[in-house]
């Protein structure tokens, strides 16, 4: 396994991630078009299925990655698992680490991490628009 530069996996990492994020938004307008308006409005299809397909493609890539590995791996894992996965949805990367740590046996760990994300993640989002709601 070849280690990457700094630099050079920095760059993968930005050319992967500009193109999962400018796959997230047309897979929006894609969802959009196909359900309408008033549909995708009521609920985040288009987010679930962002969430389903790159946690399916995480786990093709990381099963691909573990049997085939070679000198390209950490290329790859850097460019297609972090950076276009990454994104295209951080659920993914969410998904593949409380796989591994049930597969680990870290199940205290795994509950602790899913919990943790969940309240930190909504909690966040309140308080951050609480504040910008209370500066208007």
């Amino acid at each position: 396994m070849s280690t990457l530069s700094p630099i050079v996996a920095t760059l993968h990492v930005a050319l992967g991630g500009a193109a999962g994020a400018a796959l997230r938004y047309q897979t929006g307008r894609a969802m959009t078009n196909w359900l309408g308006a008033p549909i995708v409005t009521a609920f985040p299809f288009a987010t679930l299925a962002v969430n389903a397909v790159g946690s399916l493609l995480m786990g093709l890539l990381a099963g691909w990655l573990a049997r085939h590995g070679g000198e390209n791996s950490e290329q790859l894992r850097v460019l297609l698992g972090v950076g276009l996965l990454g994104g295209f949805t951080t659920f993914s990367a969410f998904s593949l680490e409380m796989v591994l740590m049930i597969e680990r046996g870290q199940y205290l760990f795994a509950s602790l991490y899913a919990i943790l994300s969940f309240a930190l993640g909504i909690s966040g989002l309140m308080v951050g628009l609480a504040v910008m709601r209370i500066a208007a």
